[in-house]
């Protein structure tokens, strides 16, 4: 097991602590799309009540996104984006206590979103996309989320893939950093995350997912979202034969959490709020079993 570092991250609201525990993101998609979920949550009433039930579950972050990056997505417009997050963003201000992060890569939907109570932008480009997205974290003391993708949702798994995939995720994350740095976020604001699935063969997740106290080096807390993911599926037809869609790939899922957790992961990113929160409390004490006996938790 990885001995993972402890940070305390600013936000406008409040510092999370990382490190003791494992933090769980719970994913909320306001898109007609999405690969997991798409067009559960298009209705805003669905979408409040689906946000305040994974505050409910446990989730210590909820991560409220408008447009898709699954493989093959074609994305869509700053405009479109935030007439689906925008009513729910402010429907929710003032009824849930969790911190809110915004899962985009446009500062303009950023900044609504900032403005109707977001504290955290999640930028699948890692500040490629748009370059006012590292200015407007800055100015606001967002913490920001840099992810590494090979390529674009749109072709990213077209390929050609990585040689080297541990040591291509480990220079794109430098070159967010710097990029980040030099438009003056503070190092207390970052958080890095190697993008399983984004750009990455099903071969290469698992590498990533086995390598990732080598990304920790970086200095940086590590973010890791495996949530429903296609090599989860893939490695379940090819070991048992069996087929499994998105929303049956919960136990594939936690056993990459329970990995990424013991490999040194801060924040888990899931779909699956309640039963993840679970399995990584278990999970922080298998890592921490003298922390659960000074809680007075430990029995015989």
């Amino acid at each position: 097991m990885f001995r993972r570092s402890r940070f305390k991250l600013r936000l406008p609201s409040r510092t999370l602590e990382l490190g003791e525990r494992t933090l769980v993101m719970g994913v909320l998609n306001v898109t007609p799309d999405s690969f997991s979920d798409g067009g559960l949550f298009l209705n805003i009433d669905a979408a409040v009540a689906r946000a305040l039930e994974i505050e409910r579950a446990g989730a210590d972050i909820l991560d409220v996104g408008g447009e898709s990056t699954r493989p093959g997505s074609k994305g869509v417009s700053a405009e479109e984006e935030l007439r689906r997050i925008l009513p729910v963003l402010k429907r929710l201000q003032g009824k849930i206590k969790i911190p809110i992060s915004v899962d985009t890569s446009k500062s303009e939907v950023a900044e609504a979103a900032a403005a109707a109570g977001a504290e955290i932008l999640n930028d699948v480009t890692a500040l490629r996309n748009d370059s006012l997205m590292a200015d407007l974290a800055r100015r606001r003391k967002l913490l920001v989320i840099l992810m590494h993708m090979r390529g674009e949702p749109r072709t990213m798994q077209k390929g050609p893939f990585a040689k080297d995939v541990v040591r291509d995720v480990l220079t794109g994350l430098r070159r967010a950093i710097a990029l980040a740095r030099r438009a003056g976020v503070a190092k207390s604001q970052i958080i890095i995350d190697p993008g399983i699935g984004f750009g990455k063969d099903y071969a290469q997740n698992l590498e990533l997912l086995s390598h990732l106290p080598e990304l920790s080096k970086l200095g940086y807390p590590l973010l890791v979202g495996t949530s429903r993911k296609s090599f989860i599926a893939h490695i379940l037809r090819t070991q048992t034969r069996q087929d499994s869609e998105s929303d049956e790939r919960i136990w594939g899922t936690a056993a990459t959490v329970t990995a990424s957790i013991l490999q040194g992961a801060h924040i888990v990113r899931v779909h699956d709020v309640a039963e993840m929160v679970q399995v990584a409390r278990v999970t922080d004490a298998i890592f921490s079993p003298r922390s659960l006996a000074q809680k007075g938790l430990a029995r015989r």
